[in-house]
């Protein structure tokens, strides 16, 4: 897989001028070609399969970058607006309209959720994994803040008639945009009075396994709780088109480890998430990974 220059994106945002960032172009997200041989974790994508027990049942193939498109296979995502004001939690809505034009009412649980929504600013900071409640009409919804002015990206994870989807709509916040520079790469995050860390080198074309490993005061926490059924959720977001990969890990920690399977796309940058759980508490450990 060959990489496309370098670009300039000029984003207005509420008619004041945005920054440029810069970023690769659309590339291939693949699933692990080389399946492990316990293949427990399976990335969100064209060509794999979720069950609705909220366990994973492994990967089966390879798919293209997800979280690209508004509408897929039939499916279109529909936010009820695309405009929020910075700082004010507000009701935002939406709902995913199928064949036929219909509102589409029935999605299977996976990992505990009918539905996952991710939202991140393009400049790949202000994450947040949040998981909206459905109206009887179909219509998601949930209290919604960003923080600050900029373009973000919307990403509705879910599976419905046994078709799991990604997709992906922009959200706009006017103002003068103050893009964060992405942090160096580095292999250990501090959060929350925890240090996480991982192993493992990322390729392309080839499936490698990532281990994280959370520590706190210099000692390994052995009380890692399972969140949304799994030991932790790893979302992988490339800089530039925020193409999108969502990785569960093996159903078992690895050494005390939370070990996912991950095949690179393609060189570049990106920057990994990692929600995982101790004391009832959710945290989100930050890592930047060039390929």
């Amino acid at each position: 897989m060959t990489s496309s220059p370098p670009v300039r994106l000029g984003v207005f945002i509420g008619g004041l001028s945005v920054a440029l960032v810069s970023g690769f172009l659309i590339g291939k997200v693949a699933g692990p070609t080389n399946v492990p041989s316990n293949p427990s974790a399976h990335a969100h994508g064209a060509g794999t399969t979720a069950s609705g027990d909220g366990h994973d049942h492994g990967a089966t193939g390879t798919g293209d970058a997800t979280g690209l498109a508004i509408s897929a296979q039939g499916y279109t995502l529909v936010p009820g607006r695309a405009e929020l004001v910075a700082g004010e939690s507000a009701p935002f809505t939406f709902t995913v309209v199928g064949p036929g034009g219909k509102v589409v009412t029935e999605f299977a649980q996976v990992h505990e959720q009918r539905l996952h929504m991710i939202v991140v600013r393009r400049d790949l900071s202000g994450y947040q994994h949040v998981h909206p409640t459905m109206r009887a009409d179909g219509t998601w919804e949930l209290p919604l803040t960003l923080r600050e002015p900029g373009s973000y990206r919307m990403f509705a994870d879910f599976t419905t008639n046994l078709t799991p989807l990604v997709l992906g709509a922009d959200l706009t916040v006017p103002g003068t945009y103050q893009p964060t520079p992405l942090p160096a790469a580095a292999r250990e995050a501090k959060v929350g009075g925890f240090d996480v860390t991982y192993e493992g080198t990322p390729r392309i074309g080839a499936s490698q396994p990532l281990l994280f490993r959370v520590f706190t005061a210099g000692s390994p926490v052995t009380n890692l709780e399972r969140y949304l059924g799994a030991y932790g959720h790893l979302i992988i977001v490339r800089e530039g088109d925020v193409g999108y990969v969502h990785a569960h890990p093996e159903a078992e920690l690895s050494g005390g480890a939370i070990k996912f399977w991950f095949t690179a796309p393609g060189p570049g940058r990106y920057r990994a998430f990692l929600d995982y759980q101790v004391g009832g508490t959710v945290r989100t450990a930050e890592f930047t990974v060039v390929v």
